[in-house]
């Protein structure tokens, strides 16, 4: 007798986790999870739609723990721009955006993501994210939304708030898009440094009461973890738990500059973390063996476009290649980050950034259908002695062919389906016109 499914991708080699892939296998999809992962064959299947794996691997989504909708259209005009990038560079840009200009971000935000096999996403905060919310909607990814919140004087007048103001505000965003589709939102401070007593305080309870993950901006830069100190005579993360904030439902982005202290914090309220390698570069370098035997899994982010787009492909390689100059090449050990290693901290990590955990980040029966489909026979890929190896050493988004999220089909043989991405470009070229970036000059000095 026939099984029922809405989606079927039939006889694929198939990476059910971080360390097992299995050739000639079905992945059957109905209502947004994943119904079964069996070998070809076993099991008939009348399906709503089919895709063919006889060339693919199919693996779950990439997750992105921290990303940027709002520096978007900052392309170019961020790396080799002069310190300090985010006081001379991306808050007043941030503070320059109006709706139509956040709609196109997040359109050129989502092509990209599901160009780049990336099929959920930690937006960090930023204005006007109801258009954003929009947008993501439409494009099914899975999408986790927080407003900039930030009361410190002296901001620019068009993103300057109170408090009461900014929590005002982090709320209607929950209360309209919460629960919409693929999307959650979040609380966020968006650095501690910017925020007040008050507004950390405030922040936390909404976040509570409503069952919400909070983020916060941690431990990034030096200077930020001074500020703290110096105004609190403690660091940011006991700061925190002094505030009564830490728990399993906070995100630490970055958290890069970790006293032992705090790692014990981190691992005794089993706060979240995530990385972002090459953002991070410029900062710091995090210890994440340590935080590994310690069982903190820290997840991966793009720190948005404005740094180096939001391939998490390169994310991982170049964090392995951090990790090795840094920790591995003095301790001796040249697999201190082995590709299952990076791969668990992009699905484990992910997941739980992304409040999915034990729902994501794996091809088995309950989970979420968030899949992607690579083509196992581009040259990058060929010939290959370990395929999982293969996939982190040499994959990218050129040999993404499929995603689907939630068991809706977004790319299908490279065709974007969700959006429409010839308008989206052509809005795109126009925007560049618009702005007077005609050339690599004229964007040099623009920053």
């Amino acid at each position: 007798m026939k099984k029922h499914c809405s989606l079927l991708i039939e006889n694929g080699t198939v990476m059910t986790d971080e360390k097992t892939i299995s050739e000639g296998m079905d992945v059957a999809v109905e209502d947004g999870k994943i119904l079964a992962a069996v070998p070809h064959g076993s099991a008939e299947w009348e399906a709503g739609e089919v895709i063919s794996g006889t060339d693919r691997i199919v693996m779950p989504g990439l997750m992105d723990s921290h990303m940027h909708t709002g520096q978007q259209l900052l392309k170019g005009l961020v790396l080799d721009a002069r310190p300090i990038i985010w006081t001379r560079v991306m808050l007043p840009f941030e503070s320059t955006l109006t709706p139509e200009r956040m709609k196109l971000s997040a359109e050129l935000a989502a092509l990209e993501m599901i160009r780049c096999g990336t099929t959920g996403f930690v937006e960090s905060g930023s204005y006007f994210m109801e258009e954003a919310a929009a947008v993501y909607l439409e494009s099914g990814l899975r999408g986790r939304l927080s407003c900039s919140t930030m009361d410190e004087e002296g901001l620019p007048e068009s993103i300057a708030m109170d408090a009461k103001e900014a929590v005002r505000r982090a709320d209607r965003l929950y209360e309209d898009w919460n629960g919409a589709g693929n999307l959650k939102v979040y609380y966020s401070l968006r650095a501690l440094n910017s925020c007040s007593d008050q507004l950390v305080r405030l922040t936390a309870e909404h976040a509570e009461e409503r069952g919400a993950i909070l983020q916060a901006h941690m431990n990034e830069y030096q200077g930020e973890v001074d500020g703290i100190v110096r105004r609190e005579g403690m660091r940011p993360y006991e700061y925190l738990e002094k505030m009564g904030v830490l728990s399993g439902r906070f995100l630490g982005a970055h958290s890069l500059l970790l006293s032992d202290r705090e790692k014990e914090l981190v691992r005794d309220r089993g706060v979240m973390v995530c990385h972002c390698p090459f953002s991070n570069c410029g900062k710091a370098v995090p210890e994440t063996p340590k935080l590994l035997e310690m069982g903190i899994v820290p997840g991966f982010g793009s720190d948005g476009a404005a740094h180096a787009g939001l391939n998490l492909w390169n994310e991982m390689r170049i964090f392995r290649s951090v990790m090795n100059i840094f920790w591995g090449v003095p301790a001796g050990n040249p697999a201190v980050m082995p590709a299952e290693t990076l791969f668990r901290m992009m699905y484990e990590g992910g997941a739980r950034a992304l409040d999915e955990e034990g729902r994501l980040g794996k091809i088995e029966a309950g989970c979420h259908a968030d899949l992607i489909c690579v083509d196992r026979f581009s040259p990058r890929l060929m010939p290959s002695g370990n395929k999982i190896r293969t996939l982190f050493e040499c994959a990218g988004p050129a040999d993404v062919t499929d995603v689907i999220a939630g068991g809706r089909v977004l790319m299908k043989n490279r065709e974007i389906l969700a959006l429409d991405e010839g308008k989206i470009l052509w809005e795109a070229r126009d925007f560049e016109k618009k702005m007077g970036y005609s050339s690599s000059a004229s964007c040099s000095q623009t920053a």
